[in-house]
């Protein structure tokens, strides 16, 4: 009922948002071809090899060069150091394309009277770049990174430091995220959640629950190719 949802909202007093994929753009194929040419391996075994190892890697656990190499086997060449230096520009990169539509949805947040936070599994060169040139995050309240904490979703002690940090409890706070793994974490401490698919569907949630601020679909662009 539309009365229920606006007593649940007005419950809202914050919101912590992913950055992968629901702040920026998915990378395009051109992106992850390129990055699979260095190894002489196909985009789709790139890829799997890619997240195979990456939450460690944006918990801290590897370094770049470990990471890196965890690609190498029996069947694909050696890395050198200047490869590496390339991967991981092209890495930054990849992720460095901000969704603006979002972008501006977040930082109205803080008029429409609710505090906000980044919550997001980012390794140690996507991080340098976020805090180095995004001045978006100056808007935030609270930013938490897994590679700066050592702990990274779906640990329930992250949520727990990005809700302390927000000043908020769990029932007062949506998180968002496109993982159902991280969503179902959030839920577990229980925090609001929706699981974010496309800024189209998110505008539909968002209004269908009352929120007070809404992206604007005229402007969202489209995937990378």
């Amino acid at each position: 009922m539309a009365g229920d949802s606006h007593t649940e909202n007005s419950q809202l007093r914050g919101i912590i948002v992913d950055y992968g994929e629901v702040l920026c753009l998915k990378p395009g194929d051109g992106d992850l071809a390129r990055m699979a040419d260095i190894f002489g391996i196909s985009p789709a075994l790139f890829a799997t090899r890619y997240d195979k190892n990456r939450r460690a890697y944006d918990r801290g656990d590897l370094t770049p060069d470990e990471y890196w190499r965890s690609f190498v086997d029996g069947q694909t060449k050696p890395l050198n150091p200047q490869q590496i230096s390339t991967l991981r520009t092209w890495d930054v990169e990849m992720w460095s394309h901000t969704n603006p539509v979002m972008i501006a949805w977040l930082e109205a947040m803080p008029r429409a009277g609710l505090a906000t936070a980044l919550l997001s599994n980012m390794h140690i060169d996507m991080v340098a770049k976020v805090r180095r040139e995004f001045s978006w995050v100056q808007s935030l309240k609270f930013a938490a990174f897994s590679h700066e904490l050592r702990l990274a979703k779906p640990e329930a002690e992250i949520y727990e430091y990005c809700l302390q940090g927000l000043g908020t409890r769990a029932e007062e706070t949506l998180f968002i995220d496109d993982r159902e793994v991280n969503i179902q974490a959030a839920q577990g401490l229980g925090i609001r959640t929706i699981r974010f698919e496309s800024v189209a569907q998110l505008h539909t949630e968002l209004r269908t629950m009352g929120f007070p601020v809404l992206p604007i679909l005229q402007s969202a662009p489209r995937a990378r190719q």
